[in-house]
């Protein structure tokens, strides 16, 4: 059986101010954190040939090459297994992109997030523009074939004609995959405490995700999943896996995986993990309505929607029967309609997902 596998490299080289992921602004512990790391692997992993490996952060760039083949190299991987490294793009050269290639890592992931370079400024990022336009041409020049770039819009200052422009100029950059998130301010983070003043409002956001849909679309981007476009060939495996409801091995300091109908966490204390890496902070054994919910959560974050049928089969139900007083409601008001295969969200019904979703829930 094929398996996916999420690693967290939790350093960085400075706080984003939106940011409330577990990170910290040091390598100090690098070398403790990958030996833990390793055991945790050697730990858990039964050896399953590998659909995905996907390294998130944190900053993952700041391994070298040798160090993310060390991880690599535990895992029975192939040459179609899909291997992702998220990178900050101020510090990648081509002799960096060029060893890490030659680990097996086959698909990138800048943190764009926009080439406004004074809003980068403002929400403490450390790269510009033209960096982000260099790590990707050379990426490309290395024979990297499958680029995705992150963008945030509501943004502090930021306009529904920036943000257009952002996605002009990567499309220009002939990439095969862009991810975009709203701005959602956190516990945890900087903007939390300190909230800037000239943050977009709602309606505001809604039109630049909107626009950005029609944008993206009209140049053969595949709208597949709320926030995730992609060309032909070139979406997600990984993240796939996470919303057909799939199992997948979590590893590294506050990761979490689903296996087996039960779903574990990680601590967040990096003393503990270092200490302790073999024994996760939580385990939640998933319940049959457990399960329908979430399949029903992550199904819906899919522009082609839920698939009926296989619900009924898995929960032995009759979703249309069960649902019938939700769907009826949200299909008059336009915000689901029916498809071949089941239900899927409209675009209006996008921007209200939390509340449709909410009524799905016991």
């Amino acid at each position: 059986m094929t398996k996916n596998v999420y690693i967290h490299i939790p350093f960085c080289k400075s706080k984003c101010k939106y940011c409330s992921f577990v990170s910290f602004c040091t390598t100090n512990s690098k070398l403790e954190y990958l030996y833990a790391l390793e055991k945790e692997i050697l730990h858990s992993y039964k050896h399953e040939e590998l659909h995905t490996l996907y390294f998130g952060g944190g900053t993952p760039s700041l391994l070298r090459p040798d160090e993310f083949a060390q991880i690599i190299k535990l895992f029975n991987i192939n040459s179609s297994t899909e291997v992702t490294a998220e990178l900050n793009p101020e510090t990648i050269t081509q002799d960096y992109l060029k060893q890490l290639k030659e680990t097996g890592v086959n698909r990138l992931s800048f943190g764009c997030q926009t080439f406004n370079d004074k809003i980068l400024k403002e929400i403490g990022r450390t790269h510009n523009s033209q960096d982000v336009e260099k790590a990707v041409n050379l990426a490309k020049k290395v024979g990297f074939k499958n680029i995705s770039l992150d963008f945030i819009y509501g943004l502090p200052g930021q306009t529904g004609r920036m943000f257009e422009d952002d996605l002009e100029h990567a499309i220009l950059l002939d990439i095969q995959h862009i991810s975009l998130y709203g701005l959602k301010i956190e516990e945890g983070c900087c903007f939390y405490k300190n909230r800037p003043e000239n943050l977009p409002d709602e309606d505001i956001q809604a039109d630049m995700y909107l626009k950005a849909i029609e944008i993206l679309t009209k140049n053969n981007f595949n709208h597949y999943e709320i926030s995730n476009f992609a060309l032909d060939g070139f979406k997600s495996r990984h993240n796939l896996n996470y919303w057909d409801n799939n199992s997948y091995y979590g590893f590294g300091l506050a990761a979490h995986g689903y296996e087996n109908g039960i779903r574990y966490f990680n601590t967040s204390n990096l003393k503990e993990y270092i200490k302790n890496p073999s024994t996760h902070k939580e385990v939640h054994k998933v319940t049959e309505q457990e399960q329908l919910e979430e399949e029903i959560f992550l199904g819906f974050r899919k522009s082609e929607g839920i698939n009926t049928e296989k619900i009924n089969k898995k929960f032995n139900i009759d979703f249309c029967k069960k649902y019938a007083a939700t769907l009826n409601k949200y299909i008059s008001y336009g915000y689901l309609k029916e498809t071949n295969r089941g239900f899927s969200l409209t675009k209006e019904g996008i921007l209200v997902s939390n509340i449709i979703l909410s009524e799905f829930l016991a």
